[in-house]
């Protein structure tokens, strides 16, 4: 069974005015679903790695390849993520067989040229369940202005026999970030951030 892609599913959404206050520059989201039939629904599967290998590196070219194009370009990417929904025929590990994967995620990372790890969720659920893209700065796992969590639902998807593969992407941080960073508590807390193994 070859990869069958039922459908591919674009999401976006432009914030202009966030806690009450306008937003200089619009600050987007945006994801790019694939809606595949999963290969080992309805059947306990010992080995997934034959499947993974053959479909995660599909799968990862072509969603980098959209998501870079409705971001406008690789470089208005200063966030990311990834996330499966699996239907309710499959197990959670199906959806994770197929995004954590080196052979999936390192399309992405490479096209954005990141360097920390993509976030991640997996879950599994009925149509219409939600699908939740948690991203992190391309370049900085510490900087929580980029610690978002992108939300949608496809009507139709995943079927039973389905699983939903996200990738999301976003062109900044949170508009007003506040909160400090990671590192500010680090010092704050008495480690020695010029030692990287003291953190």
């Amino acid at each position: 069974m070859s990869l069958d892609i039922r459908k591919i599913v674009t999401y976006e959404e432009d914030t202009r005015t966030e806690g009450f206050k306008s937003v200089p520059t619009p600050w987007r989201m945006f994801a790019v679903s694939a809606v595949v039939t999963n290969p080992w629904a309805g059947k306990f599967i010992p080995d997934l790695q034959p499947k993974i290998n053959e479909l995660a590196p599909k799968l990862g070219q072509i969603l980098t390849d959209r998501i870079v194009q409705l971001a406008g370009g690789a470089e208005s990417i200063e966030a990311y993520g990834k996330a499966a929904v699996v239907g309710l025929d499959g197990e959670v590990e199906h959806g994770s067989g197929l995004i954590h994967t080196l052979k999936f995620g390192n399309f992405y990372r490479e096209a954005v040229q990141a360097t920390s790890y993509l976030a991640f969720s997996n879950t599994r659920g009925p149509a219409n369940a939600n699908v939740a893209v948690p991203m992190m700065d391309l370049h900085d796992a510490g900087r929580r202005s980029h610690y978002l969590t992108l939300q949608f639902a496809i009507p139709d998807a995943p079927r039973a026999d389905e699983i939903v593969v996200t990738l999301g992407g976003a062109s900044g941080g949170r508009p007003h970030h506040r909160i400090g960073d990671r590192y500010q508590d680090l010092k704050e807390l008495g480690h020695d951030l010029d030692n990287p193994a003291a953190v």
